[in-house]
C-alpha cells in the first residue's frame, strides 16, 4: 500500500525522476516542518517550547512513508546543525544552531531525535492504511506522539540538573516536559489525523480511475 506522496511519485522505472521527486519532497517537508516551527510559546517556567513542529512531523511522516519521512527529518535536523536558523525562536528571538542542538546537555535535542522516530513511525503506519480514516489517523499520530515523548522526557530529565543546579525527579521532568503539552499536542493530533484521509479522498476524487488505486481501510 503507497502512502500519498509516493503515489504521486514517477514510477520506479522512471529511476531519475524519481529521485528528484523524492529529494523535492524532502526539501518541501523540511521547509514545512521550520515554518512551523516559528509557531512558538515559550513557557517561563520549562526550556521546552509550545511550538506547530510535532503537526509538520506527523504530517510529513504519513504522507511521505517510513524512509522518506524519517530521512526528511533528518534533512530538516541537519539544516539546523548547518546553522539555518530552523528551530523554534529562543525568548530573544535567537535560534539555536549547530552540533550542540543534538547532544544529550541541550534540553530538546530528545525531542528532536524523537521527530526522527515519530516521522518513521507514522510512515509505516500510513503503509499499512491507518491515514485513510479519521479513526485508524488518529491512532497513528497518538503512537508518533509517544514516540516523541520517549525519546524527548529521558533527555530532558539528564540535562535538567545542569539547568537547574540541582537533581531533579521524575514528577519535575513531567511538569516541565509533557504535562504542558498535551493540550496543543492533542489539537496537532487532531489536525494531523483530520487533515490526510481528506486529502486521499480529494486524490480519489480528481484523479482517473484505476490510477494508484489500492485498497484501502
Amino acid at each position: 500500500m503507497s502512502t500519498l506522496a509516493l503515489s504521486l511519485a514517477p514510477p520506479r522505472s522512471r529511476t531519475a525522476a524519481r529521485v528528484v521527486f523524492q529529494v523535492s519532497c524532502a526539501v518541501a517537508g523540511s521547509l514545512l516542518i521550520a515554518g512551523l516551527a516559528q509557531v512558538s510559546f515559550t513557557l517561563g517556567f520549562t526550556p521546552v517550547p509550545i511550538t506547530g513542529q510535532t503537526l509538520g512531523v506527523l504530517l510529513v511522516g504519513a504522507a511521505y512513508g517510513p524512509g522518506l519521512g524519517a530521512a526528511t527529518v533528518l534533512l530538516y535536523l541537519l539544516e539546523a546543525v548547518f546553522h539555518a536558523p530552523f528551530l523554534a525562536p529562543n525568548k530573544d528571538g535567537s535560534h539555536d544552531v549547530g552540533l550542540q542542538v543534538l547532544r544529550l546537555s541541550f534540553a530538546s535535542a530528545g525531542y528532536l531525535w524523537g521527530f526522527v522516530v515519530a516521522a518513521g513511525l507514522a510512515g509505516w503506519l500510513a503503509k499499512r492504511g491507518w491515514d485513510r480514516t479519521f479513526r485508524s489517523a488518529i491512532g497513528a499520530m497518538f503512537l508518533g506522539e509517544v514516540a516523541i515523548y520517549a525519546f524527548g522526557l529521558p533527555w530532558l530529565h539528564q540535562a535538567l540538573p545542569a539547568l537547574m543546579g540541582k537533581p531533579v525527579s521524575w514528577q519535575t521532568t513531567m511538569e516541565l516536559g509533557l504535562y504542558p503539552f498535551v493540550v496543543g499536542d492533542a489539537v496537532k493530533l487532531m489536525l494531523a489525523a483530520g487533515a490526510l484521509p481528506l486529502a486521499w479522498k480529494a486524490m480519489d476524487r480528481f484523479r482517473p480511475s484505476g490510477v494508484g488505486a489500492g485498497p484501502r481501510r
